[in-house]
């Protein structure tokens, strides 16, 4: 421990109740990985919990004067190393401060960063309102963390994703004062958009302390459609065509080692030959539900579908929906994976999907794709054998050549899980040199000493890894 690590210890404790620090190496071992696993984690400095915003505050007044870093940590569910610790950082976990308040006359609900998005879905529910963003991981993935990477969901297709429904935030900045930006008013076009701007920010920018969102009526009960085809492009041209005239509120896609994976887990009578199955849901009211469903069988069976079902009971749809978000962890099962999150305009759905499957070829590696279809959002997913230092090249290789292949698609490296640190390299590529110069003077301008997740999204400061004193008042 260098002196400097030592002064930040002694300080924080000073400043802060005990219960919110943790430096035991066994429980701090917990905190230093997210979802992403990545194999060469960091050892924090120390674990910080707060409970209010203004614990948060000292904490970042404390690292500012001591130019230690602060790494933002909410549920640890993100798929792109966003929270991995780093060596001597200050990892802030935001898991206690998960308070709900509801204001049924402004249709808004008030949260900590460390509610579970689930448990916001649930508290809308009871007063009849609705939190439309939902991750396969609702049920185990934060606001926070949400808010961080902007995360879609199933129903983004029609409802849109996170930064739809944030009306407002406190945001703590690197040099320790707290702003509220925005609030409970549907309408506001003062001053710069600087609520979206932190919205996808990956707590690069400032720490979010709590958060102002939006809520809609209840949604209706959808009616849903399973169809399988017997080829990839038969189900990425139905997507196609029925994004030209429709908008469900689901589609959904898995592909045919997707389905397997799933099978094997819920042994529900998937349709294990096929090449693709499609999900789609319409919550239209009244008739006009079964009326879009049936437009959409249609297209299913015109592009050569092999078998569509459909049913408006609630229990039929709820279990093709559960099949699809236990996507990710029946595949997890198969071996370790490299998870993608690459995205397309949807008619490029097609070249993206074949593409894929040619790269996984090439590298004889297994390369299962489900998809938010409807918005042309992929996540492919690099199985290798962890044991095989051969097959962890290949992943890699093939790893790096699904994003190459979406950025030539003029698509995006990340659509909802953020660039974290395992897609910083490619950053420069899909924006390009003018646009990250500007992405990075966003950055420095406010965060200028570079402690706030260093190394995510942007390169690690060289004077941030080895804590040079800079600047900064407590």
């Amino acid at each position: 421990m260098t002196r400097n690590d030592a002064r930040t210890l002694e300080e924080l404790k000073a400043a802060l109740p005990a219960e919110v620090l943790t430096t035991n190496p066994d429980t701090m071992e917990a905190y230093r990985r997210d979802r992403a696993n990545d194999p060469n984690p960091g050892m924090p400095l120390v674990v910080v919990r707060p409970t209010t915003t203004e614990q948060v505050q000292t904490v970042v007044r404390i690292a500012a004067a001591n130019g230690t870093p602060i790494v933002p940590r909410g549920a640890g569910s993100s798929l792109s190393g966003g929270s991995t610790a780093v060596d001597g950082a200050i990892t802030l976990s935001v898991d206690r401060m998960n308070t709900i308040t509801v204001d049924t006359s402004t249709r808004t609900l008030t949260t900590g960063p460390g509610a579970i998005n689930a448990e916001v879905k649930a508290a809308a529910a009871e007063h009849g309102l609705w939190y439309p963003p939902d991750p396969a991981s609702f049920e185990f993935c934060s606001i926070g963390g949400n808010i961080a990477t902007n995360a879609g969901g199933l129903c983004c297709v029609k409802y849109g994703v996170t930064t739809d429904y944030v009306l407002g935030m406190t945001v703590v900045l690197a040099d320790g004062r707290a702003i509220r930006l925005g609030g409970p008013k549907l309408k506001d076009v003062a001053g710069l958009s600087l609520t979206k701007l932190f919205v996808g920010s990956e707590g690069t920018l400032g720490i979010i302390t709590e958060v102002t969102l939006r809520l809609v009526p209840a949604q209706r009960q959808p009616t849903t459609l399973v169809a399988t085809f017997p080829t990839l492009e038969a189900a990425t041209n139905t997507v196609i065509d029925v994004s030209r005239t429709m908008r469900p509120s689901m589609a959904e896609f898995m592909d045919r080692t997707t389905i397997n994976a799933v099978e094997d887990e819920t042994r529900m009578g998937l349709d294990r030959e096929a090449a693709a199955m499609l999900i789609f849901q319409s919550d239209e009211a009244g008739d006009h539900a079964q009326t879009e469903i049936l437009e959409i069988e249609r297209l299913c069976h015109h592009h050569g579908a092999t078998e569509c079902y459909a049913t408006a009971d609630p229990d039929e749809g709820a279990a093709f929906i559960q099949a699809r978000r236990m996507a990710i962890p029946a595949v997890e099962k198969t071996g370790a994976i490299l998870l993608e999150d690459v995205g397309v305009p949807v008619p490029r759905l097609g070249d993206l999907v074949s593409g894929i499957a040619a790269i996984a070829r090439k590298h004889e590696v297994s390369i299962p794709v489900l998809a938010h279809a409807g918005d042309g959002n992929t996540h492919p997913l690099v199985v290798f054998d962890p044991t095989d230092e051969a097959m962890k090249d290949r992943a890699e290789r093939a790893y790096g050549e699904i994003i190459d292949l979406a950025i030539s698609l003029d698509g995006t490296i990340t659509g909802e899980h953020g660039i974290g640190r395992m897609k910083r390299p490619w950053l420069v590529d899909q924006l390009g040199e003018d646009v990250m110069e500007l992405n990075q003077r966003i950055k420095d301008a406010l965060d200028p000493q570079g402690i706030l997740n260093p190394g995510s999204v942007f390169a690690m400061r060289p004077e941030t890894q080895v804590h040079v004193v800079a600047g900064g008042q407590q």
